[in-house]
């Protein structure tokens, strides 16, 4: 080797070792960047109920997220929300507000988490993806039928991701029993079984009276309808009221009736649904919905779907307070979202496998959100996409329907309408209450 040649080759040797230094460093960078996601901007909108479990889960697990804004026509509930955001997970104070177009507006912000009332769901999040988020919606995502499918039309026109909070669509307990029922251990499910059993109690009229300071209630009213604060119909206690929501079947009931459908293996809408209701025992209660109702709804290949809601009893059914049966044609599996599962199979019943002491009480709430956070940042399907969400929210409103009107109804489910029955139809919407209601493209 000439001297020039150990020259270019002590050099090439440099060069080569600065290079493979700089891979290292960026190899190193990008395993860091792997293990800490890039963050996510939110928009928290309604600041009360279950939003303080997703917050608190959030901050506990330092996600990586930066809470933006804090929204609440309820200045205690921003207050009890910001002290969990800046106490413990963030040293910037979120931006408060109580009209969520002013977060909408921020073009920093990436995704919104709406627990608000039900009839504020769609009208929030129809303008959300118009305005660029992603949107998180607790269940059930409309409060009419007719919302669904303007969600699922929203989503696909401004490719935005959608996550319904169906929390055990995506728990460990869920995707163990889907795997079993996906390799036939209980042979073909032909009917599914949900139910809400646990005690309720009357919730006697009140008088109407004066919101609580700094509260803007014409906006907590929104699109429902005008009416004098009473304090039945604001926190907590507005799911009494069809102004605001969907009664039993569409608050506990839409979690087990989601489950239902997914141990069914529906994707689509019911040809028919037979319902019934009543007041059993909560002789005063104030709330428009029957205290317990028994619907039952048949899918055009003849699967069954039945859900049934008890208000007297503190025992359950196969001991859960919600749960699910998925019957087979060679046995059954006992399904419950409190994170349980248990299998019996053959003519005797044996007893198979079970969701395992490691598993037991999982309910998803963890894996389901960080799955929208991974669907934001990827651009990757959701579990509770707009149209899982639909199919499972439609039979809260389909159900409802043929409990006020003929008790039996006929369903066309590709035009997604009544057979011979005008009343039912015009149930499927509602009206809104100007200017809260939906945008005017969406209708």
């Amino acid at each position: 080797m000439s001297r020039f040649d150990r020259r270019d080759f002590v050099a090439d040797v440099s060069r080569t070792a600065t290079i493979l230094g700089a891979a290292a460093a960026l190899r190193g960078v990008h395993a860091f960047a792997e293990e800490r996601p890039a963050s996510v901007t939110l928009g928290i909108i309604g600041c009360g109920g279950i939003m303080k479990q997703h917050v608190t889960g959030l901050v506990s697990r330092k996600e990586s997220v930066s809470i933006a804004w804090l929204c609440d026509v309820d200045p205690a509930q921003i207050d009890r929300m910001d002290k969990i955001v800046t106490r413990e997970f963030q040293p910037a104070a979120p931006k408060r507000t109580s009209r969520y177009e002013d977060l909408l507006a921020d073009r920093n912000v990436d995704a919104v988490i709406i627990a608000t009332p039900h009839h504020w769901h769609a009208p929030i999040a129809l303008r959300a993806m118009q305005a660029g988020k992603d949107t998180y919606i607790e269940k059930p995502i409309s409060h009419a039928y007719n919302e669904g499918p303007m969600i699922i039309a929203a989503a696909k026109k401004y490719g935005r991701v959608v996550q319904q909070g169906s929390q055990m669509r995506s728990s460990p307990v869920t995707e163990k029993a889907g795997k079993l029922l996906k390799d036939g251990i209980i042979g073909q499910v032909k009917v599914a079984r949900a139910w809400t059993a646990e005690i309720r109690t009357v919730e006697e009229p009140l008088p109407d009276g004066v919101p609580p300071a700094g509260v803007d209630y014409d906006r907590w009213l929104g699109p429902a309808p005008k009416r004098p604060f009473n304090p039945h119909r604001f926190h907590a206690k507005w799911r009494m009221f069809q102004d605001y929501g969907n009664g039993e079947i569409g608050d506990d009931g839409i979690h087990d009736l989601d489950m239902a459908a997914w141990g069914l293996g529906i994707q689509g809408l019911p040809k028919q649904i037979t319902a019934r209701g009543s007041r059993m025992m909560l002789d005063g209660h104030a709330s428009e919905y029957p205290d317990n109702m028994n619907v039952a709804y048949e899918y055009p290949d003849g699967r069954l779907l039945i859900y049934e809601n008890y208000p007297f009893t503190a025992y359950g059914i196969h001991g859960f307070d919600n749960g699910n049966v998925f019957y087979g044609t060679d046995g059954y599996m006992v399904f419950s979202r409190r994170g349980a599962f248990s299998v019996f199979v053959g003519p005797k019943g044996t007893p198979g496998p079970t969701e395992g002491r490691e598993l037991r009480g999982e309910r998803g709430y963890k894996e389901h959100m960080a799955e929208f956070l991974t669907a934001v940042r990827q651009r990757t399907p959701t579990r509770a996409s707009a149209q899982v969400a639909h199919w499972s929210c439609a039979l809260v409103h389909l159900g409802e329907i043929a409990f006020r009107t003929r008790g039996r109804l006929e369903f066309d489910p590709e035009n997604e309408r009544f057979i011979d029955c005008p009343q039912a139809d015009q149930l499927l919407g509602k009206s809104y209450r100007e200017p809260f209601g939906l945008p005017e493209w969406s209708t």
